[in-house]
C-alpha cells in the first residue's frame, strides 16, 4: 500500500519538475527562427546552384561564350548558345540553360571562367513537383534579378573633344598621295623610284 502511493507522489514530482521547465522556457525569449516567415541569413561559403554575375556597368552578364564552363561540366548539364550581333566585336549570350537535376555542385563552371561570370547561389529552397521544374535559363534569372533590384546600365562618357575627328584626320594622313598626272600632250614628270635620292643638279 504504501509503495503504491509512492509511486503516484514520485510521478507526480516528476510532473511538477517538466511543466517548470516548460514554463521557465516559453515566459522567456525565443531563440528559434520561424521559418518560413522568417530566415537565416546564408554563410558565402554556401554552394548553390549556379547563377550569372550581375555587370554593374551595363547591367548584364560577363560571359563572352567561350563554352568553357560547358565543356569543364563533368555532369553535362550547362548548354548555352550566342549570337554575334551586326557591327559588333563579341559574342553575346542568348541562352543559358542549366539542368540541376545532373549537377553535381562540383564548380569546376566557376573556377575555369575566364571572366569571373558565374557565381554560387544562395537559393536553398528549392522544392517542385516537377523535375522540369530544376531546369533554370540563367539568362531569365539574371534579367529578373536586375529589374527587381532596379539596376540600371551606367551611361557611356561622351568622346573627348577632337577624338571622333582624329580618326578620320589621321586616316586622311595615312593616305599617301598620287603622283602628278601629265596634261594631254605634255610628258610625265619624272618621279624617283622609292628609297631614292634626288641627286642635286650641277
Amino acid at each position: 500500500m504504501i509503495n503504491y502511493f509512492k509511486e503516484i507522489f514520485g510521478g507526480l514530482w516528476t510532473l511538477l519538475v517538466g511543466m517548470r521547465l516548460t514554463a521557465r522556457y516559453a515566459l522567456s525569449p525565443t531563440v528559434t527562427c520561424h521559418y518560413p516567415y522568417e530566415t537565416l541569413p546564408i554563410t558565402p561559403n554556401f554552394r548553390g546552384h549556379t547563377d550569372l554575375v550581375i555587370d554593374p556597368e551595363t547591367a548584364g552578364d560577363k560571359c563572352i561564350v567561350c563554352m568553357m564552363c560547358q565543356n569543364a561540366c563533368p555532369s553535362q548539364c550547362i548548354d548555352l548558345t550566342g549570337e554575334k550581333p551586326e557591327g559588333s566585336k563579341k559574342k553575346v549570350l542568348t541562352r543559358y540553360a542549366l539542368d540541376f537535376t545532373k549537377c553535381s555542385l562540383c564548380g569546376n563552371c566557376v573556377e575555369v571562367c575566364p571572366t569571373s561570370a558565374l557565381e554560387y547561389s544562395g537559393d536553398y529552397q528549392l522544392a517542385g513537383y516537377s523535375r522540369h521544374e530544376f531546369h533554370f535559363d540563367l539568362v531569365e534569372r539574371l534579367r529578373d534579378r536586375v529589374k527587381a533590384q532596379g539596376i540600371v546600365p551606367k551611361p557611356k562618357p561622351p568622346p573627348a573633344e577632337g577624338e571622333a575627328d582624329g580618326g578620320a584626320d589621321a586616316k586622311q594622313r595615312r593616305v599617301r598621295p598620287k603622283p602628278e598626272e601629265a596634261a594631254p600632250g605634255q610628258a610625265a614628270p619624272d618621279v624617283p623610284p622609292k628609297g631614292a635620292e634626288a641627286k642635286p643638279e650641277s
